[in-house]
């Protein structure tokens, strides 16, 4: 498990953010699975630092509450993603602090890996879903993961992530066993600016990326020494843009 109540929730608004127009295209990528009234009632589950939590509010029109259990990115996002239709709350997925049937949708936005127990998780996100609400689960899987450029210089990084997913045939069946539908297949959403690689390097080094928590000290500042030399080389050199998985699951029946 990773403490976001230490460092990280100082770095991670810095090297994690997302501009207007990221946040606008994954609202976007969420309408057409969602009813077409306004307004919604949403979830963001494992809202951390309150990054979409906003846009989800004006999009949909709200309330949108943003359950987060660290108490520091909580108190992060409390300060600096007010909203007047956004409520957030200490809670986890486990124990989702809202009533049953009370949301037309959830987001998990790169937060189901981190859940403790994610069968009881999609239970509970199962409860607290409408009959017909949708559920959005933004996250890797073990058997689609991207070729990131800095898996190049971390050598540890590619299999320390593989092992933090499940494949999607096995979030598939958890869901299942949750009462929740899955879709086929996963929607590929691309909404991340082609960034340079100095721009890259900049957002890389303050290690706001769990993945850097399981290297070993000197695999990371070896391997950001090599990035930070072509970084300076080659800093206008664009990088490839990869698209995002995101897998749908329903709350069917009543």
């Amino acid at each position: 498990m990773v403490d976001y109540n230490g460092r990280l929730s100082s770095v991670y608004a810095a090297g994690r953010g997302m501009t207007v127009d990221e946040v606008k295209r994954w609202t976007d990528a969420f309408q057409p699975h969602l009813p077409g009234e306004r307004p919604l009632t949403l979830l963001d589950l494992g809202s951390g630092t309150g990054r979409l939590t906003p846009g989800l509010a004006d999009a949909f029109g709200g309330p949108v509450y943003g359950v987060e259990p660290s108490d520091r990115m909580r108190e992060i996002a409390e300060t600096t993603a007010v909203h007047p239709d956004v409520v957030y709350r200490k809670g986890s997925a486990e124990e989702i602090p809202l009533p049953e049937a009370s949301v037309d949708g959830v987001l998990m936005f790169l937060s189901f890996h981190h859940f403790r127990d994610q069968q009881q998780a999609l239970e509970e996100v199962r409860r607290v879903l409408k009959p017909g609400g949708v559920a959005f689960l933004r996250s890797q899987f073990a058997d689609l993961m991207p070729d990131l450029f800095w898996y190049d210089y971390f050598p540890s990084a590619r299999t320390v992530d593989a092992g933090m997913y499940l494949s999607l045939d096995a979030v598939k069946s958890l869901a299942r066993k949750a009462g929740l539908t899955p879709a086929d297949d996963v929607v590929w959403v691309t909404t991340e600016p082609p960034r340079t690689l100095r721009e890259s390097y900049d957002r890389l080094k303050l290690r706001a990326l769990s993945t850097f928590e399981h290297l070993p000290e000197d695999e990371i500042e070896a391997g950001f020494a090599r990035l930070a030399a072509d970084a300076d080389r080659d800093p206008d050199r664009r990088l490839s843009v990869h698209p995002a998985a995101m897998l749908l699951l329903s709350r069917t029946g009543s």
